[in-house]
């Protein structure tokens, strides 16, 4: 990556995303957050230079820097990548740590966070703008779509289909071969052993729905 990167959002996930960039040697020029008050604040040797609303900075994306959005907030998210992408006519790029593992056959979007130690098998398909945390394994074959979040230890197994802005928590096991609808949420350490209808909540193992 040529240009330094603004990110948006000085959160827990911001400061992950400029720690990834930082891994591969690519500047961040600085954070937009939509606190005011957070202003000139040092995040590492990294400033955050003004709010998301402040056009000095934001007009510097799509010319002289990328922008990444950092937020785990799905709907935020999707607002922020309409507003770059129908304003800026740019796609946010990825911030993937050195130490992740992606395989040459896998497919890869746009807008992603993919931490450390995170293990993208063969002939997988990660999608646009999902935030996959720590050691995450997605194996062979596997899909998992738009705006979904992948909890630090989880498995995808192989041949598991993810549709859109699903929440997995950390530690969870999905066996092999099963399809979690969209906007589902998975809690925490569950281990999901046949498919989840959209929108729906699930916890234990084996993962129920929880009423």
């Amino acid at each position: 990556m040529e240009k330094p990167v603004i990110i948006l959002g000085a959160n827990g996930l911001g400061r992950a995303a400029m720690e990834a960039f930082e891994s591969n040697d690519v500047v961040v020029y600085g954070f937009l957050d939509d606190k005011a008050e957070r202003e000139g604040e040092e995040i590492g040797q990294v400033t955050v230079l003004g709010t998301l609303e402040d056009n000095s900075y934001y007009d510097m994306i799509g010319k002289e820097c990328e922008a990444f959005i950092a937020t785990e907030e799905i709907e935020l998210r999707k607002g922020l990548v309409d507003t770059l992408t129908n304003d800026k006519k740019t796609m946010p790029v990825n911030s993937i740590h050195k130490s992740a593992q992606i395989a040459e056959t896998a497919e890869l979007g746009h807008g992603n966070y993919i931490a450390s130690s995170v293990i993208i098998g063969p002939n997988s398909t990660i999608g646009n703008h999902l935030v996959i945390n720590t050691g995450a394994i997605i194996d062979y074959d596997a899909k998992v779509a738009d705006f979904s979040q992948i909890g630090a230890g989880s498995v995808i197994n192989a041949g598991v289909v993810i549709e859109k802005d699903v929440f997995v928590g950390s530690g969870v096991t999905i066996v092999s071969g099963v399809k979690i609808g969209k906007g589902a949420r998975i809690g925490a350490g569950s281990v999901v052993i046949s498919d989840i209808e959209k929108g729906s909540t699930v916890f234990g193992n084996p993962a129920k729905p929880v009423e």
